[in-house]
């Protein structure tokens, strides 16, 4: 295996995927991006997008993907369906129901797993380069930051399996995967600009 630094210590923030919070701020009376309060020992944060649940200790399953992954015409679908369900409990003065976010899932997450699985977009993790890369950037801080306990990369995104360490925030680690393997790849690619979508799930 080569060896290339590490991923980004020093993350920047986390990105939009431009699709509203299925736990919208604005009906819990909290400004964009704040963190929710703790229930019990899980926290939900939404900084203004999809909702991350994080407890200390936890095993999360996450999956992100290319930049391309997804049509622009499906992400929109999504948005306005999404952006349908908040703007009723919003009118509404009330949080989101049981149903209502229920359903919200269902929005997005077999239309994505669809897209995903048929290979769409540039599928640039095919190429065995970006690949190693990847599966470098992941094991990098194994035992050090998290628990890796598997991943898996496909054409167009990537799965893991992973245990925080106490003290290691979610949206920091994925970050620095996403930050340093978007660099490396499009080094590889002799490109520019956006790898990753930003938002992960």
């Amino acid at each position: 295996m080569k060896n290339t630094p590490g991923p980004d210590l020093n993350p920047k923030p986390d990105r939009s995927a431009g699709v509203p919070p299925a736990v919208p701020s604005v009906s819990s009376g909290q400004a964009a991006g704040a963190t929710r309060p703790r229930f019990g020992e899980v926290t939900i944060r939404n900084r203004g997008r999809l909702p991350h649940w994080e407890k200390d200790g936890a095993t999360y399953f996450i999956t992100f993907r290319l930049v391309d992954s997804l049509p622009k015409s499906v992400l929109d679908r999504i948005e306005s369906e999404r952006r349908a369900v908040v703007t009723t409990a919003n009118q509404l003065h009330r949080a989101l129901s049981a149903d209502e976010n229920r359903k919200i899932q269902r929005l997005s997450t077999p239309v994505i797993e669809q897209f995903l699985d048929n290979g769409a977009g540039a599928c640039h993790l095919r190429n065995p380069a970006i690949a190693e890369v990847m599966a470098s950037t992941l094991c990098h801080f194994d035992q050090r930051r998290y628990r890796l306990f598997a991943w898996c990369i496909m054409p167009n995104h990537v799965h893991v399996v992973v245990r925080l360490f106490l003290g290691e925030t979610l949206a920091a680690v994925v970050h620095s995967w996403k930050s340093f393997s978007a660099k490396q790849a499009n080094r590889i690619l002799g490109a520019h600009g956006a790898f990753w979508q930003r938002e992960y799930l």
